[in-house]
């Protein structure tokens, strides 16, 4: 199993959901400042390892996300 097995697994979890709650879902205010921060810093070369960490760990999530709502999406009947 790799780690892209695990993440089709989550993101296939994720689409079982009520397709319009998967849409829904989305970054606080909060998370989407600090990400833009840390994406900025990261663009000046300016991030601590940590800080790089914790972008790629934004990065995976969004990815991860965006993947659940194209499965979900894609699992609706048409009306």
């Amino acid at each position: 199993m790799t780690i892209y097995s695990v993440y089709d697994q989550v993101a296939d979890l994720l689409a079982t959901i009520d397709p319009v709650h998967v849409s829904a879902i989305q970054a606080t205010g909060e998370m989407q400042d600090h990400f833009d921060v840390l994406a900025e810093k990261s663009a000046d070369g300016q991030l601590t390892k940590q800080e790089k960490d914790e972008l790629d760990h934004y990065i995976v999530l969004e990815r991860l996300m965006r993947l659940a709502k194209i499965r979900a999406k894609s699992s609706q009947t048409p009306s």
